[in-house]
């Protein structure tokens, strides 16, 4: 019987590549085209499914075909084509369909498990939308990696003996993630994690394409922005573009017969390129890549001297603007021994056959890169898992309830890094019903948040008097604007002195109204007996403390909690001494520590 292998696939964007771990050893697998990456492109003609490099060639003359599905996965969004709408996971089934066939034939028996890469920052509607693509296409996913954390995988393999850390640099067709890794005795342990979802590849071609169709337009006064073939056309360009300046000064563009006129000659177009304009119209696609560098250094709480090792990793770190760019900030050459094309497919290989029992020195520690928390009183963002936690993990903290008599609370979860929950990322919400009728703060709400080694979160909520519990998996969380995500740590830090602010006085608000009914309870239950002059008093302090709710003055606020608070103790003291210490030993200043739901 032939031995099982598990082969390691990297999805990538613009590109594909397999990878199967023989004798120790990662190795990619090549096509059946003889070629060791194979395109991430769905064509769609007389009823057959073209993957792959055929696919890719009928770019120019197919409107049925797909590229670039991975910047879709995670969504809601269909694509159009074959007269049909497609979810991207349909799309990507198709192309590790292919893969998975095409690994068949080069190992010669059947393949059922695979270990699939991610970027570090897709979120869990992301790899629950490539897990739900590997099964369409018949396997059975063992595993979901980061790209830079496999990356670190096959360079380090061989290393792992020797203490070191190394920052890894992914940019891919269309993502992008900065990792930082610490490689010792067997170890990968990730340190930190940052990127941004929507920068990759595809972005210096779309900007080559805007200077094409600018220049369409002022030399043959045409507008083909609605011409579906000439676009497709000038993307392909665009992209063969950007690959020649990766070596050249100059590319030659030659677009013949790229539009078809009735009234008059095909418009055939042909420019030239230079690499200090393709320079100069990506500046700001390159200034992209500064920020993640820099959080991931600062999240790892390490200096640039610190690093031992750059890998370089994604076709897109080819274009020489990207390197003198990593290589400016590191004050440092990059590590070019690994192939940027392959190196994630051979860590997910050596994965593979870590879950095999193949290799069994090696640890692999990965993190979260977003903080993960739920909503409480006033909107506030309360953190379970801070980002950069490593994973798997569970984490459990206990709430309460926000009014009396509360029968229900709803949780929500949200993921990112500011202290208000309107301004991080809503991942789902529950309703947890059934909690016995009690006062407010007396429920017990313990809330469990539990992330796989694959990055995907559940979230449960018990009620610890009745043992009811309601749990929910994220699954759509990825429905994120174009510049959600790479915008989510940089806005936390632009905010972070405006939001504690707003958080410290929504804080100071839930202060004073769990002080107010405190009070009011002792008072109307007659726990505390209080001379009527000090009553009025206190009462009087009461009223103050509302009115200063309602008008959120909150440094006012602030002054009257303490009025409150010592004209109540005082009243207290004067009750205990004439009743000879017979009076209440409740403390209404000092409020319950558990945080609660609204």
């Amino acid at each position: 019987m032939a031995k099982e292998v598990i082969i390691g696939i990297d999805l990538g964007t613009t590109n594909s590549v397999v990878s199967i771990v023989d004798n120790g050893s990662p190795v990619v697998l090549e096509n059946l085209n003889g070629k060791r990456t194979t395109p991430s492109v769905v064509s769609f003609k007389d009823g057959e499914i073209i993957v792959g490099d055929n696919a890719k060639n009928q770019i120019e003359t197919n409107p049925d075909t797909v590229a670039s599905i991975k910047r879709l996965m995670g969504t809601s969004k269909t694509v159009h084509v074959n007269n049909k709408d497609y979810k991207p996971e349909e799309i990507s089934a198709m192309i590790l369909e292919h893969l998975k066939k095409y690994a068949e034939e080069k190992i010669g028996h059947k393949v059922e498990k695979a270990v699939i890469t991610v970027p570090a920052y897709f979120d869990n509607a992301q790899r629950e939308a490539t897990k739900i693509a590997g099964k369409i296409a018949g396997l059975e996913v063992l595993r979901i990696i980061n790209e830079p954390t496999a990356a670190a995988l096959a360079f380090g393999l061989d290393k792992v003996k020797k203490e070191q850390k190394i920052l890894v640099f992914d940019l891919g067709g269309g993502t992008f993630d900065v990792s930082i890794l610490e490689l010792a005795e067997g170890t990968f342990e990730v340190l930190s994690t940052a990127g941004d979802n929507r920068l990759g590849g595809d972005d210096w071609d779309h900007e080559i394409v805007k200077w094409l169709i600018d220049l369409i337009k002022k030399d043959y006064k045409t507008d083909v922005t609605n011409n579906k073939m000439a676009m497709a056309r000038l993307k392909a360009a665009a992209e063969k573009a950007k690959i020649d300046l990766s070596s050249s000064q100059q590319a030659t563009i030659m677009l013949p017969f790229l539009v078809m006129q009735q009234c008059s000659e095909p418009i055939s177009v042909e420019a030239t390129l230079r690499r200090s304009q393709f320079e100069e119209m990506t500046s700001h696609l390159v200034e992209r890549c500064r920020k993640p560098i820099e959080t991931a250094l600062a999240d790892a709480k390490i200096k640039i001297s610190d690093l031992d090792d750059v890998i370089l990793v994604g076709g897109s770190t080819r274009i020489p603007a990207v390197q003198q760019l990593v290589e400016s900030i590191l004050n440092r050459k990059a590590n070019r021994s690994v192939n940027p094309d392959e190196v994630v497919a051979m860590g997910a290989a050596i994965q593979g056959a870590v879950l095999a029992g193949e290799i069994d020195d090696v640890l692999l520690v990965d993190v979260t890169p977003l903080t993960l928390g739920i909503e409480t009183a006033g909107g506030i963002a309360t953190p379970l898992i801070p980002r950069n936690t490593r994973i798997p993990i569970t984490k459990s903290e206990v709430f309460t309830t926000f009014e009396d008599n509360q029968s229900e609370v709803t949780i929500r979860i949200v993921q990112g890094e500011r202290p208000l929950a309107s301004e991080n990322k809503l991942l789902g919400q529950f309703n947890l019903g059934g909690i016995r009728v009690a006062p407010r703060g007396v429920p017990q709400i313990e809330v469990s948040f539990k992330i796989d080694a694959n990055g995907i979160t559940t979230v449960l909520a018990k009620d610890k008097d009745t043992n009811k519990e309601q749990s929910i998996t994220i699954k759509n969380s990825s429905k994120l604007s174009d510049s959600e995500i790479e915008e989510m740590i940089k806005d936390a830090e632009k905010n972070r002195e405006a939001d504690a602010k707003r958080a410290e006085e929504i804080s100071t608000i839930i202060q004073a109204e769990n002080l107010v009914n405190s009070l009011e309870k002792e008072m109307n239950e007659g726990n505390i007996v209080i001379p009527e002059d000090e009553k009025a008093k206190i009462s009087d302090y009461i009223k103050e403390v509302k009115e200063l709710i309602n008008n959120k003055d909150v440094e006012q606020l602030k002054k009257k909690i303490d009025e409150l608070n010592a004209a109540y103790n005082m009243a207290k003291s004067a009750a205990a001494s004439s009743n000879k210490g017979e009076g209440s030993n409740n403390n209404s200043s000092s409020n319950n520590d558990e945080e609660t739901f609204e």
